[in-house]
């Protein structure tokens, strides 16, 4: 596990300098953001805590665990004698005390991680493109932590939601997608599962 401490930030904005997607596109990718962002005084919050390097795995398995609902991702920790990474926690140890908006910078690029993939559909179905957990070695995050935004979207566990909406997916997939750090998928609910969701664990 890697240690990420330092202020965090809750309510902070990004201002895009280029978009890559057009302005009506269902999701827009920035391809720049302005360097430096503003926090009110009262809005940091302190974080101290531990979250793990890689995405989840399974023994002898090199490529991120998927298809796994929030639920069982929950368990998962917890039999490890961890729990789920709240979505604050996940997003600091992501941007860093920085608040970048990708975890390597301010501009995004599509060779240090496992994102913009085009071929996305076979027969209408989604094709599996994970790879493994040790492939995309520039992909960390100022704190060191691998792979946080593309290879598989991650659970995390939003504070005071009420069941069964607690779970919020983070970081995106392999897809040409937000792919940044405060970006929050929410409306899946705990049960939900699909091929391009795993997830990590704090403690």
């Amino acid at each position: 596990m890697v240690r990420a401490t330092g202020r965090y930030c809750i309510d902070l904005e990004h201002t895009c300098l280029t978009w890559i997607d057009p302005e009506k596109a269902i999701v827009r990718r920035c391809a720049e953001y302005k360097p430096g962002t503003a926090c009110r005084k009262d809005a940091y919050r302190e974080m101290d805590f531990c979250i793990d390097r890689e995405e989840f795995t399974r023994p002898d398995d090199p490529l991120p665990m998927s298809n796994v609902s929030w639920r069982d991702a929950k368990l998962l920790c917890e039999l490890a004698d961890k729990r789920l990474c709240t979505t604050d926690e996940w997003t600091f140890a992501c941007e860093g005390p920085k608040h970048l908006p990708y975890p390597y910078g301010y501009k995004r690029d599509s060779t240090r991680c496992n994102i913009d993939r085009q071929d996305l559909l076979d027969k209408g179905r989604l094709i599996d493109h994970r790879r493994p957990v040790s492939e995309f070695p520039q992909c960390l995050s100022p704190f060191g932590v691998h792979n946080m935004t593309g290879n598989v979207g991650e659970w995390t566990h939003i504070p005071n939601a009420p069941p069964p909406f607690r779970s919020g997916g983070k970081g995106g997939w392999w897809g040409p997608l937000r792919n940044r750090c405060r970006a929050l998928t929410g409306g899946h609910d705990e049960f939900f599962r699909q091929v391009q969701i795993g997830f990590r664990c704090c403690k």
